[in-house]
């Protein structure tokens, strides 16, 4: 039943998870997470919506684009549910202008597939995972990912290899006339992110610890099941698939390490993990066990979105 909903990519499909989306959002900004007399105000919510529609769009775009599924609406599915399991993430501005940029990247990555304009993708990618460190600082990491991608498609121009270097100096000469001019203390802040904190002793009620571990256990699964999988999936998409485990493992370096944790900042994590789950659902030969994921999945998310409010 629910898979015969998902199965395709309609209009229907798309806008049924739009009006999700809307409907959880206003239900967390109406709930006790918000503090109380703490408004975003018009442009703030504004702001916050048309960031998590541009995300869902751009997840769409780079699955579709690049051919990483098959004609189905799981992967903005997944996307959502993964939303729910952390509700906090609908009023958190920064996580989201950082996780749109790194989507921004991945975009470019994906397509390096192609060995079309592999420069301009390169330094793009690059690029704007400097601006999302802006945002949030040990997005930094995600440059691994550029050379990873450099090493898949191509390693043997030197010039590829320095590239990232070029974006890194572009980006800091912008972000430092910008702040010297409009306000100084942004370079404070950007410096007081670069700070470690291992520690995982942040949860504010046993609710989000309910909700880390149903995410870990899931990812965990889908991770596994695209890495022992591997080698049945098509030779031509094989470097993406691998591109998104590192993607995945990436995120989830950048929690650890991250000084103010919070669940927030697995959003990085739910685009690979978005992408895994769908296509575990989609190459599963038994419909049963199709509808039995989705649906404990769908239990499992909305469980933990109400029990947060």
């Amino acid at each position: 039943m629910i898979t015969s909903v998902f199965k395709k990519s309609t209009i229907l499909n798309y806008s049924l998870v739009v009006v999700l989306l809307l409907c959880f959002f206003f239900l967390h900004q109406n709930s006790d997470l918000v503090l109380p007399g703490v408004s975003n105000g018009a442009m703030g919510t504004s702001t916050l919506i048309i960031l998590l529609l541009a995300s869902f769009f751009l997840v769409n775009f780079m699955v579709k684009k690049n051919g990483l599924t098959k004609d189905s609406s799981y992967t903005i599915l997944f996307f959502l549910l993964f939303l729910m399991l952390f509700p906090a993430v609908f009023s958190n501005s920064n996580v989201l202008f950082a996780n749109l940029f790194l989507l921004l990247s991945m975009r470019r990555l994906m397509s390096l597939q192609s060995l079309k304009a592999p420069k301009e993708k390169i330094f793009d990618a690059s690029m704007w995972i400097f601006i999302a460190s802006l945002f949030h600082f040990w997005c930094i990491l995600f440059i691994v990912l550029v050379y990873i991608s450099i090493v898949f498609h191509a390693s043997r121009d030197y010039r590829n290899w320095l590239l990232p270097f070029v974006a890194f100096v572009a980006t800091a000469v912008v972000f430092v006339f910008a702040a010297l001019i409009f306000d100084p203390s942004w370079i404070d802040h950007f410096r007081g992110q670069m700070q470690m904190n291992f520690e995982l002793n942040y949860f504010a009620n046993n609710y989000q610890n309910a909700a880390l571990s149903f995410y870990v256990v899931v990812a965990l699964y889908f991770v596994m099941a695209m890495v022992f999988s591997m080698t049945n999936r098509p030779l031509i998409l094989q470097a993406s698939y691998k591109k998104m485990i590192f993607a995945f493992v990436i995120s989830a370096v950048v929690f650890v390490l991250s000084p103010q944790k919070n669940n927030v900042l697995l959003l990085f994590t739910f685009m690979p993990l978005s992408l895994m789950a769908t296509n575990n659902i989609e190459y599963s030969q038994s419909k049963m066990y199709q509808e039995i994921v989705l649906l404990l999945f769908i239990v499992g998310s909305f469980t933990a979105f109400f029990a947060q409010l």
